[in-house]
């Protein structure tokens, strides 16, 4: 810009110290008002120079003070590119293991015998150490003689709630069913009905000894009733060798024969029986019989209670086997189960304690991982509440981080989220869980306000190699938004100044060949003495952009118009001038 040059002073050519010239002015640019204020600034400068100059050693004052363009660098510019811009959050969380397990004991002992050591790795179900102590078996043995006694009260107890309702004990036909009406008392072993197996009948007879050979179980047999004039086949279920006299002195054995009803036959009917021999010859019994149900029986009352219904409990009725004739009521056996359960659950929880105490005297590792810690010797005496061995698993690690209301949409479960070590090495976090009820408030992880909602966000970490140690500081960040294929510049590129009605406008400097039409006006600041310029002027070929800006990182400005890809821009002044230290 030789014609500004050409209208400057030197610092050399300059006024006496006593008297000193106002500093050369900045390359012509458009500034607001303010002539009055201007003045009054170069009296205090010029005073302030003559000051120093008067003192002694103020020639390096007085440099700074009237450093001039001429000693400003050369312009360093930037190209605009095209590129991919991410925007980030970052903050600082902590590792801890995915999970850890430390066994503390319940009762004394004296160590036997130690397997692992501080910094071994186990695997779940690695031996660690035996234990004996008397007292912890002996708590063992008293907590499941309780639980076995108080399943027994319970056994007694579902019986009687099962005897309050009377059923049938087999399919069959009732007889001698008694009356009951609602509310009636009945007490335990009272006779509620006959029931009697009437799909089969059974015969007695009897057989001379002569044929003991040729009778046997399960021979056929074919049964005859006179009543119907049917004949029946049959079979002998068993024999029984009594002794039978006759009046004629001879003796007998009896054979029971079964055989099925068609439900036409009933008790105390006249039948007759003939087997046959092994020659084929027929045998007959000694004399006649008569049908009996196969199975006859009493139903009783088990239990004592009032009468709250009734089922099929009618005469000759045909019922099935554990079909429900009475049911009785009790006014306390519901309350009794549910106390006696109480107790078994309280007596059961004593004895998993008593097991599990038992267990960490011969204890195995209950997870895979790093023992952290063994603080046993053989032949130690140990006591209750002494955590003997402490286990971590820093296979898998897990951070938790907090992240504010503005950013916490940006991540969710199963997305990843880069962690870095204070070595710089990059560990990814997956996003496993979201406290979403968040807290007000508290210091920010992430460096910025304490204000607002944070959210903490638990991370999981694989950490094969065991780089990642508990408690150790990770730097997290994550990807809050993205532009791709964008125009971007330098961040320092980009200044702001006013317009002419005062409202800021985000400005880059752009290289051009000539003037162009569309240069806008914009209240550039004054330089004052020894300030240096931030931005070129026109005649250094570089005119003013009002750009629309978009995301940014700590290096670059996403440009949305305004400039294009090529353009060249500016983005400083080298130092040049090292004339004074």
């Amino acid at each position: 810009m030789p014609d500004v040059k050409a209208n400057q002073t030197t610092a050399q050519e300059a006024a006496p110290p006593e008297t000193p010239s106002a500093p050369p002015r900045a390359p012509a640019v458009k500034r607001p008002a303010g002539k009055g204020r201007k003045k009054l600034v170069k009296r205090l400068i010029a005073l302030g120079v003559a000051a120093a100059v008067f003192g002694g050693g103020g020639f390096a004052l007085y440099r700074f003070l009237t450093n001039t363009d001429e000693e400003m660098g050369e312009i360093f510019p930037a190209v605009a590119s095209i590129g991919t811009i991410q925007s980030k959050v970052s903050g600082r969380g902590s590792a801890r293991a995915k999970e850890s397990a430390a066994i503390t004991l319940t009762q004394s002992g004296t160590v036997q015998e130690v397997f692992v050591t501080g910094g071994q790795t186990v695997m779940a179900g690695d031996p660690l150490y035996t234990i004996y102590s008397q007292a912890a078996e002996d708590a063992v043995t008293d907590a499941q003689k309780k639980v076995e006694d108080l399943n027994k009260d319970m056994a007694d107890l579902l019986e009687e709630a099962n005897n309050l309702t009377v059923r049938a004990p087999f399919s069959g036909k009732l007889q001698d069913v008694k009356e009951f009406q609602i509310d009636d008392t009945v007490g335990k072993d009272s006779p509620v009905a006959t029931l009697v197996n009437d799909q089969k009948l059974k015969l007695s007879l009897y057989f001379s000894y002569a044929y003991e050979d040729d009778i046997h179980v399960g021979q056929e047999v074919e049964v005859s009733v006179p009543a119907v004039m049917q004949t029946f086949s049959g079979y002998v279920e068993k024999v029984n060798r009594v002794s039978f006299i006759s009046p004629e002195g001879a003796v007998h054995f009896e054979a029971v024969i079964v055989f099925d009803n068609p439900g036409t036959l009933t008790e105390k009917m006249d039948a007759a029986a003939v087997l046959t021999a092994g020659d084929g010859s027929e045998i007959y019994p000694y004399q006649n019989g008569q049908t009996e149900f196969y199975e006859t029986r009493e139903i009783r009352a088990k239990a004592t209670g009032p009468v709250i219904g009734q089922g099929n409990l009618l005469k000759y009725a045909d019922v099935k086997a554990g079909e429900a004739l009475l049911y009785l009521g009790s006014a306390t056996i519901d309350s009794d189960i549910r106390a006696k359960q109480e107790e078994i659950d309280a007596a059961q929880t004593k004895l998993d304690e008593a097991l599990k105490a038992l267990d960490d005297f011969n204890a195995v590792a209950p997870i895979d991982g790093t023992v952290t810690s063994c603080n046993l010797t053989e032949g130690q005496e140990v006591k209750s509440g002494d955590t003997v061995v402490m286990i971590s698993n820093n296979v898998t690690m897990l951070v938790t981080i907090s992240v504010d209301d503005r950013n916490i949409s940006f991540i969710k479960p199963g997305s990843y989220v880069e962690l870095k070590d204070w070595n710089e090495n990059v560990f990814q976090g997956l996003v496993t869980s979201i406290d979403m009820s968040g807290s007000q408030g508290g210091d920010s992880m992430m460096g910025g306000s304490s204000s607002g909602t944070k959210y903490p966000v638990t991370l999981t970490v694989d950490n094969f190699n065991g780089a990642l140690m508990e408690g150790m500081g990770l730097q997290y960040s994550f990807v809050t938004s993205e532009s791709e294929a964008c125009v971007m510049v330098p961040t320092a590129c980009v200044q702001y100044f006013p317009d002419m009605d005062g409202n800021r406008c985000s400005v880059v400097f752009v290289q051009r060949e000539e003037r162009p039409d569309d240069v806008p006006e914009l209240q550039f600041p004054e330089i004052q003495p020894g300030m240096k310029r931030t931005f070129p002027t026109e005649e250094e070929g570089y005119y003013p952009v009002i750009v629309e800006t978009g995301i940014a990182d700590t290096q670059n400005v996403e440009i949305k118009s305004g400039v294009e890809e090529g353009d060249t821009v500016f983005l400083n002044y080298t130092v040049t001038d090292s004339s004074y230290g």
